[in-house]
């Protein structure tokens, strides 16, 4: 992921901050949605597609603390805090709440580009060479294409992005609604469901019986390589 191309959302009640907060992400090359608090704030994630989000912690109604652990219910978007808080405990109180990272109030303006930077460095997807093979089947992450017992597999659109987003995210289980969102699929969580039943019947021996790509109950859907 391109740093210029990253979308960040801006939380913050003070309308000075966070002004001056969009001018200067925007200068250094990222696109900028603001938000004056929680409430604004999930309104925007609900509608738009986010890299990540620069999250004051004292806001007026639901403060930081609470909005991350809400956010963390559904999806694992970078959230980097900013407070004027600096104690330890609340650094580690952003951080058991799920926060990526912590900036305390004030800082330098550039500090924050270089710690955006970063998250957004360990959050990108692997290598354009990376593959993940999963029993007779290997996949192709960049190119998007699947191969089973070497020969080709040919898959929707939908289906191959569904399965991109489950092989850079391989391991971690993910939400339907995180699946609707990062594979840009148009529909519902039933929608979800139908799509993952297909590609189990490209990948898996036994698509009743599914090996690789797994339901985690209550959770979502989790692809688990060799």
């Amino acid at each position: 992921m391109h740093e210029e191309q990253s979308h960040i959302l801006v939380v913050d009640d003070d309308t000075r901050l966070r002004e001056l907060l969009s001018k200067y992400l925007s200068e250094n090359g990222f696109r900028v949605t603001t938000a004056t608090d929680a409430a604004d704030a999930r309104a925007r994630l609900g509608a738009l597609i986010f890299d990540l989000i620069v999250l004051d912690v004292m806001m007026p109604g639901e403060n930081g603390y609470d909005f991350t652990a809400s956010v963390r219910e559904t999806s694992r978007v970078p959230i980097l805090l900013l407070t004027a808080m600096g104690e330890s405990d609340d650094r580690i109180k952003g951080l058991e709440h799920g926060a990526d990272d912590y900036l305390t109030k004030p800082f330098e303006p550039r500090e924050l580009v270089l710690r955006i930077g970063t998250i957004l460095r360990r959050a990108a997807p692997p290598p354009s060479t990376a593959v993940v093979i999963f029993g007779d089947c290997t996949f192709d992450v960049v190119a998007q294409r699947l191969s089973r017992k070497d020969q080709p597999v040919r898959l929707t659109p939908v289906e191959a992005s569904l399965l991109k987003t489950l092989a850079i995210n391989a391991g971690v289980t993910l939400s339907r609604d995180e699946l609707i969102h990062r594979s840009r699929i148009e529909g519902n969580a039933r929608t979800v469901d139908v799509q993952v039943t297909r590609l189990r019947r490209k990948i898996e021996a036994d698509p009743r019986l599914p090996r690789y790509l797994q339901t985690v109950r209550g959770e979502g859907y989790v692809l688990w390589p060799d």
